[in-house]
């Protein structure tokens, strides 16, 4: 009888100690942001740039003689010591051609991970915005950089860039895709279509590291390679597109943009199918949806 009872009460007991369903774990961006400081880890990036985390990530000091780090309240000012070494090359390049240095936005939180709010990617401290003003102030106050608005590049016709843009701008982003750390930056169409139009014929490879996506037009995302001794990090694979026509995606940006996404051919309408499942949001993955290493980054010290 006792066995029995013994039986009968672990069947009662079986619900309890079945792993909780992934919607009621606790989300990772808030275990993630909960964090103040970096791991104290050796310096790794941890899976890919949008599911992913970092060990021993370096914070962006918020003034540095050419840069200043913008929305300090955030704290998302951490980085891999590839990605600050990186700011402080570019922003340090940019002198020549009459910019002081840089305002540097979102890299990462201080352990990566997901973000309670805003971007899918910025995950693994290798994501950096950088504002496309030519900065104004190096001395800005904390609470200036809370309530300076960035300038927009983009016309109101979105195909092309506004007023706000100079030849500046596009040395300041030739820099950056020149640099081997860089693997993708990302801006906003009409900025791509500048850029092709005016670069020089015989020296265009640069141009297929800049990449066309909308939005993008307050700021450039920079995002670098896997660094040296991060096994784990996930590099990003090219598309068909970004390969075909040399590698420069000019054809495809003018294409893509201006004809197919502004004023899209009309098409006969299909079939209705039935409608596909919604893609899960980095803000919605747990623990269980990260690379196991994250467990111990997020658990460090």
């Amino acid at each position: 009888m006792i066995r029995a009872a013994l039986i009968a009460l672990s069947i009662a007991l079986l619900p309890a100690l079945a792993p909780a369903p992934a919607e009621a774990q606790q989300k990772a961006n808030r275990l993630f942001g909960s964090h103040p400081e970096g791991s104290r880890q050796r310096p790794e990036s941890i899976g890919f740039y949008s599911k992913g985390c970092a060990a021993g990530l370096v914070e962006l000091p918020e003034t540095g003689p050419t840069w200043q780090a913008m929305r300090l309240s955030r704290n998302r000012n951490w980085g891999h010591p590839d990605t600050i070494e990186f700011i402080q090359r570019l922003s340090s390049g940019v002198r020549k051609f009459g910019w002081p240095g840089l305002y540097i936005g979102d890299i990462s939180q201080p352990r990566g991970g997901p973000m309670v709010s805003g971007h899918a990617s910025h995950q693994v401290g290798l994501d950096i915005d950088i504002w496309m003003d030519k900065p104004r102030s190096l001395r800005l106050t904390r609470n200036q950089r809370e309530n300076l608005s960035a300038t927009s590049v983009r016309a109101s016709s979105q195909k092309t860039v506004n007023g706000n843009w100079t030849p500046a701008h596009a040395a300041v982003l030739e820099l950056a895709a020149r640099d081997p750390a860089v693997d993708r930056i990302f801006v906003t169409p009409p900025v791509k279509i500048y850029l092709c139009e005016r670069a020089k014929r015989r020296d265009k490879k640069w141009l297929q590291k800049i990449r066309p996506l909308y939005g993008h037009h307050y700021h450039f995302h920079v995002r670098l390679k896997c660094p040296k001794g991060s096994r784990e990090c996930v590099t990003q694979q090219p598309t068909v597109n970004e390969l075909s026509n040399g590698g420069d995606g000019c054809d495809e940006t003018l294409q893509w943009w201006v004809t197919d996404y502004l004023n899209p051919p009309k098409v006969k309408a299909a079939p209705k199918k039935a409608p596909a499942p919604k893609k899960r949001h980095p803000r919605d993955f747990t623990m269980a949806d990260l690379p196991r290493s994250c467990v111990g980054v997020l658990n460090s010290d």
